[in-house]
């Protein structure tokens, strides 16, 4: 017996099999290498936190690389932290900004391998963040402090303690595992209030896509013909004599050169992710086993390739076949389906479309808990499920540009957890613009952000000032808020930020076009209305004297009033002492004789008062008073 046992632990041995398993400890630990699992191990490990990072596949990035999806949408004009830091190496790998500009669908294009390798050698550049790939979780379990983690990588069971665990995954599958409160599909009109949500709630999520990226291979690349292939299906993706549904898809049919340009990527490669009655597939994987979830995406790879044949055969393109350098894999798919929807955790906050359409107008003020932004709009793809026509209308349903608020990664339920990627705490009608590659990337760099202050602080993740959480974003380049008039390079960017994450002065919401925008309007002067609203929010600070007017003397006496009610240092400074340095202060050559501007009282109240850090606020935007 004892040699037989010998024997098998040789053969394992020279297998590559560890029969051991290695203990571990780490401050931070990411399950999940998609876009805002790099994000969160990057600011957590950048924060001073030591940080595990564990991944399945053999690359970094989710749905912006290992998905295929390297079409960026949103966010152009807000280059917000590591989105911004990602978008900068894009460039200075490609050239110029114009040398993304390859396709019409997004100003942000590129090969998904280039992604992978920009994400890759931003993690080895952090020596307090170790990546595991191949990594796949075995068990979890909640410890008095923490978490204890058997996971298997290299053919090595690793034994691994965490004092933080951030699940990034794409269908958020750890926060299930331990037990956190969810939901899935559509929620009921009632349920949160929102007018365009469907009268009874259901299960139905948004299509998934197995993307292709194609190239010209300047010879016939014509596939044999798939299993179930009908032409019909794909009769309406683009202009066609034989399309019957045009007017009652309520959507633009595009010329068919169109299914090409629209996601040509550089060096002559072709992304294949289109949206109308095209290679998106409808099926709920959320819940379903491994190998459930397997033959759903065959299925929907079975449909790309249908598609493929589609686009050879009866548009044309039969030099148009997969690339044959771009992924690790057998057949020049992606190694893994675009997921578009999740599970949604019950976390301490909810966001909701209304917070985003009327930010200043709801019970709970969740705009002053931002920490990522976002100006797509809501985008919902429904096309290929079974009963589409019943469903609501969210193609491109327009609101304003928005921030999301800290709350949403924290659940309810459980300790030194935080949740990232798409299963955060927003509706299911919010998801179609939370979604999005640039936002999910911050709302990883705030997981990672919260658990390092978590860390260094003694305190659990829901117990971490969210101001703090903000000072640390801003310092890493982050918006709070998504003004569009104020952007990151701008003198004053932190102080408007600050400004704006107390409510004492609103920004402006706004649809143009095809665009979502936020405006703060430094440079126009400072209204009655404006004034009012911000004494109402002051006096939570303090009760104090109204000035004379708005007029810009007036507001410069009343801020020298102010200095000694909100300084231990009754002196004051040097710059406030006269009109001629004051005015040199706020960048005056000649004092107006109009209001005040929205900019200089904003600059004033910053210097002066310093309301934003000067009283603390809770997950709901309210600010603490007992203290």
């Amino acid at each position: 017996m004892r040699a037989r046992i010998a024997t098998l632990v040789l053969v394992l041995y020279f297998l590559g099999v560890s029969c051991e398993k290695t203990s571990m400890e780490t401050d931070v630990l990411v399950i999940g290498g998609s876009s805002s699992g790099v994000a969160a191990a990057l600011s957590s490990a950048r924060e001073g936190a030591e940080t595990t990072l564990l991944e399945e596949g053999p690359w970094l990035g989710g749905m912006l690389t290992a998905a295929g999806v390297s079409a960026v949408d949103g966010n152009t004009k807000l280059p917000s932290g590591i989105w911004g830091e990602f978008r900068d190496s894009l460039i200075n790998r490609y050239g110029s900004k114009k040398d993304l500009q390859t396709g019409w669908v997004s100003n942000h294009l590129f090969e998904p391998s280039v992604g992978n390798q920009i994400f890759q050698n931003m993690v080895k550049n952090q020596p307090l963040l170790k990546p595991y790939f191949g990594a796949k979780v075995i068990a979890i379990e909640k410890k008095e402090k923490g978490w204890k983690i058997e996971f298997s990588s290299s053919n090595q069971t690793f034994t691994l303690f965490a004092k933080i665990v951030i699940d990034a995954t794409e269908l958020g599958d750890i926060a299930a595992r331990v037990g956190i409160p969810y939901d899935i599909g559509m929620d009921s009109r009632q349920a949160y209030g929102e007018d365009i949500a469907p009268e009874k709630e259901n299960d139905v999520i948004q299509d998934l896509t197995y993307v292709m990226i194609l190239k010209d291979h300047a010879k016939d690349m014509t596939i044999e013909k798939p299993e179930g292939y009908d032409p019909e299906v794909f009769y309406c993706a683009s202009e066609s004599d034989h399309c019957k549904m045009g007017e009652k898809m309520n959507r633009t049919l595009w010329p068919k050169d169109s299914l090409l340009s629209y996601g040509r990527l550089p060096n002559g490669k072709v992304m294949i992710n289109w949206p109308i009655n095209g290679n998106d597939y409808y099926t709920n994987a959320i819940e379903q086993t491994e190998e459930e979830r397997h033959q759903s995406f065959e299925k929907a790879k079975l449909k790309s390739l249908q598609f493929l044949y589609y686009l050879q055969t009866e548009l044309g393109f039969n030099t148009y076949g997969l690339v044959d350098d771009e992924f690790p894999t057998d057949d020049g798919f992606p190694l893994i389906p675009y997921h578009r929807e999740s599970r949604r955790i019950h976390g301490i906050t909810t966001l909701t479309v209304n917070h985003i359409a009327q930010p200043y107008d709801q019970q709970q003020a969740l705009y002053r808990t931002g920490i990522a932004v976002g100006d797509y709009p809501v985008d919902h793809h429904h096309a290929s499920h079974p009963d589409a026509e019943n469903l609501p209308e969210l193609h491109f349903y327009p609101v304003p540009s928005y921030n999301l608020p800290m709350g949403c990664l924290l659940p309810q339920s459980i300790d030194n957890f935080i949740v990232a990627e798409k299963s955060i705490s927003v509706t299911n009608i919010v998801n179609g613009t939370t979604r999005l590659q640039p936002v999910v990337l911050q709302i990883g760099q705030a997981a990672g952000a919260i658990a390092a202050l978590s860390i260094k602080e003694n305190l659990s993740p829901a117990k971490v000032s969210v101001r703090k959480v903000q000072n640390r974003l801003l310092e890493q380049g982050g918006y709070l808020l998504p003004y569009l008039d104020v952007p990151k390079d701008h003198p004053r960017f932190k102080v408007y930020q600050r400004i704006g994450a107390t409510g004492i002065l609103k920004g402006t919401g706004m649809n143009v076009g095809w665009e979502n925008q936020t405006w703060f309007f430094p440079d126009k002067e400072l209204t009655q209305p404006d004034l009012d609203h911000a004494l109402s929010v002051l006096k939570k600070f303090k009760d104090i004297p109204p000035p004379v007017s708005t007029k810009n003397q007036d507001m410069l006496q009343w801020f020298k009033k102010l200095h000694p009610l909100f300084s231990s240092d009754n002196s004051l400074p040097d710059w406030i002492k006269d009109t001629k340095t004051l005015n040199e202060f706020l960048g005056i050559k000649v004092a107006p004789m109009g209001n005040i501007s929205r900019g200089n009282f904003a600059l004033l109240l910053d210097v002066i008062i310093d309301p934003f850090h000067r009283r603390p606020i809770d997950h709901y935007g309210q600010f603490v008073l007992d203290q």
